[in-house]
Parts: structure tokens; sequence; C-alpha cells
């Protein structure tokens, strides 16, 4: 039986290589943060601080990767560490107003973007293509064990 999985494979490569539109039509290279700054910000404005080992179990990313990522998010003051606000031992990183508003920026230039990109499609297309975007996380969520919160 032909699941189609090697269609979706090539069409996920393909996904990966492409860099979503700007608003003006060209290839957009204007954003504000890297992805691995959007990621990790994003993680903590929806789940709220964050220690090192929590972070490192949510991205299941060893804890030297997650030290230079922060590291890089705190000298670019998107980041800072607190206490926790729970009285734990560890730290723990908090976005900070510039974070949040760099996060809020990027988002709403990929926004945008998509807005472009999907400039003709019904809104039962989108809604599909996002249920079936979620469902596909989710799934890789379940397997690998590692749920991401979502609003």
């Amino acid at each position: 039986m032909d699941r189609r999985t090697r269609e979706i494979e090539y069409e996920q490569m393909l996904l990966s290589r492409h860099g979503l539109l700007s608003h003006k039509g060209g290839r957009r290279k204007d954003g504000v943060l890297d992805r691995s700054a959007y990621i990790l910000l994003s993680r903590i404005r929806i789940q709220g601080p964050m220690s090192i080992g929590e972070l490192s179990d949510a991205f299941g990313l060893d804890t030297s990767t997650l030290n230079r990522q922060t590291a890089a998010a705190m000298r670019s003051g998107l980041v800072e560490r607190i206490p926790d606000p729970q009285g734990g031992m560890a730290r723990k990183f908090r976005i900070t107003d510039l974070g949040a508003r760099m996060l809020d920026e990027e988002r709403e230039g990929l926004v945008q973007s998509l807005d472009q990109i999907m400039d003709d499609w019904s809104e039962a297309d989108i809604a599909a293509f996002a249920a079936f975007l979620r469902r596909f996380n989710t799934d890789i969520e379940r397997l690998g064990g590692r749920p991401w919160p979502r609003p």
C-alpha cells in the first residue's frame, strides 16, 4: 500500500528549504530573530520561566546546547535569569519586554508571509491545513514524549 509518505517526505524537504516570503514579495531575510531564539522565546512565553533542565527536557537537547542558546539570548537582552518563582534552587529564564516585542514582531512578519502565500486559499482550506499541521506536530510530540503547550 502506497501511503504517500514518500511524497510527504519530499514536500517536507522542500518546505524546509523555502524561506517564507516577505510582505514585499521577496525571500524573507528580514527576520528579527534567528530560529533558535524564536523557538526558545515562544516556549518560555507560553510556559513561563524555565530552568536549563526544563528547557533541555522540553527541547530534547543537551544542556550545553541550551547554555549557548540562552547565553546568546541573554546577551541580546531577550531573556533574563531570575530566582525560581516557586522557591526552587535552579534559576530560571524569563522573557524580557524586549524579547516579547521582538517575538511579536517576528511572529507578525511570519503571519504576513503566510497571508501572502495563502492569499487565494479559502478559509476552509486554511483551517484544514492548520488542523493537519497540528495533528502532525502533536503526533510527533506524542512519539517523542515531548508535548508542546499550545495557547
